[in-house]
């Protein structure tokens, strides 16, 4: 029922593309990507909400957001202790909303283990919610647990970052087989939206090896905007700033902001 309420909403136009941003393999820039392609759709009026359940809460300080036990959060939201609407945030970046992560979250899984319907917690607290955005960005955590489950459950497709390094691939087929038994198993509609390659170093030849083997398996998957390896990427975070806003003419800026521009395409082309 909620899935095809869910399809009729999105015929009429009224509900926005919910996309789960997910590498189980940590440091390859997924968080970074969440940060900055969030605020490269914002830039271009696209009303944008950041879900971030990652325990770590880098997506959240990623926007200045001071991690707080009292702001209703994430964890609330799972846990049905909140609304969204309770945990939504602004940001400096106008038409930017954040439902920030706490360090509760670490152990959530555990709480929410022997809950009925345990995969379908955080579906059901967008379900109708979200209709004023156009997109919602769900940052998962490094790992294939009950957390990220939930995040592919109430998505419509998966945004993969992968580091150009060999290790990435092992585990990028990994993902692949998870997204498939979550769209037998859970969630009909689930989709790769896209893979992304990040911290390209164009002066190691084993960057345009891994590049050349993930577009040779992914084809048009693969996003032709790669994102380099950049200091002002990772000095960005330290400021509470996405790098648009902290250097918007470095290179790893202007690559997120021609992703964005890339994935608006295909997003156009995969709703029509």
């Amino acid at each position: 029922m909620q899935d095809s309420v869910t399809d009729m909403a999105r015929m009429a136009g009224k509900a926005p593309r919910v996309l789960a941003i997910a590498n189980q393999k940590g440091g390859v820039g997924k968080t970074t990507t969440a940060v900055n392609l969030a605020t490269a759709l914002a830039a271009v009026r696209k009303k944008v909400l950041v879900v971030d359940i990652d325990s770590q809460g880098n997506a959240t300080t990623g926007f200045g957001i001071p991690r707080s036990g009292d702001q209703a959060s994430s964890y609330d939201l799972l846990t049905g202790d909140a609304v969204l609407s309770e945990t939504v945030l602004t940001t400096a970046i106008p038409g930017l909303f954040v439902t920030p992560s706490t360090i509760h979250l670490a152990g959530a899984e555990l709480e929410l283990i022997d809950i009925p319907e345990r995969e379908f917690r955080l579906n059901k607290a967008l379900q109708g919610a979200v209709d004023e955005y156009d997109y919602v960005l769900i940052d998962c955590p490094p790992a294939l647990g009950l957390l990220t489950l939930n995040a592919f459950c109430a998505s419509d497709a998966v945004l993969v970052p992968l580091q150009c390094e060999y290790y990435a691939l092992e585990g990028l087929s990994h993902l692949v087989r998870t997204i498939e038994r979550v769209k037998h198993r859970f969630n009909p509609r689930l989709e790769i939206q896209g893979v992304v390659l990040t911290m390209y170093d164009k002066r190691n030849s084993l960057s345009d090896m891994v590049a050349a083997d993930v577009r040779e398996h992914f084809g048009d998957k693969v996003y032709e905007t790669v994102i380099p390896r950049n200091v002002r990427v990772s000095e960005a975070p330290s400021h509470g700033l996405p790098v648009i806003l902290y250097d918007m003419h470095c290179r790893g800026a202007q690559a997120y902001i021609h992703l964005a521009g890339e994935m608006l395409k295909r997003e156009r082309r995969l709703t029509a």
